[in-house]
């Protein structure tokens, strides 16, 4: 599938460091790597994470800005939430969560590391089809 260019944000080149951890293409463009970690993250349809616990001695965390596209954050026990350019979703450390684009619509977000102590991304396993193909 042909990369798509969603918003102001280059979609950059394929998430290949963090592949092992995404079914389905996803890009990474880091934006800033001084003071505040943000990296724009570009889903192809169909394209998730797995779940996973961002873990923090102190502080940490992420915060997700969606900038274009159709896409999903989960919390692990809890309902998929739709998201929509211009959601805000904050995720405290230690949240087990996952997300990623529609099945059939791009996807693309800020990842915004929260600083803090000792912190850690805990990568769990992956999304199940079942439970994804039941999303909208």
């Amino acid at each position: 599938m042909e990369k798509k260019e969603l918003s102001v944000f280059a979609a950059g080149g394929t998430n290949d460091a963090f592949a092992q951890y995404f079914v389905g293409q996803s890009y990474l463009n880091m934006l800033s790597m001084e003071q505040v970690v943000i990296g724009n993250v570009t889903f192809e349809p169909g394209c998730r994470n797995n779940w996973h616990i961002h873990q923090a001695k102190k502080g940490g965390g992420q915060i997700l800005l969606v900038t274009a596209g159709r896409g999903y954050y989960q919390e692990w026990g809890k309902e998929a939430r739709e998201l929509h350019p211009g959601d805000v979703v904050n995720i405290p450390s230690g949240v087990k969560h996952w997300h990623g684009a529609a099945p059939n619509e791009w996807f693309q977000h800020l990842a915004i590391e929260v600083p803090g102590e000792e912190c850690k991304t805990e990568w769990c396993e992956p999304v199940s089809d079942e439970a994804y193909e039941k999303l909208k």
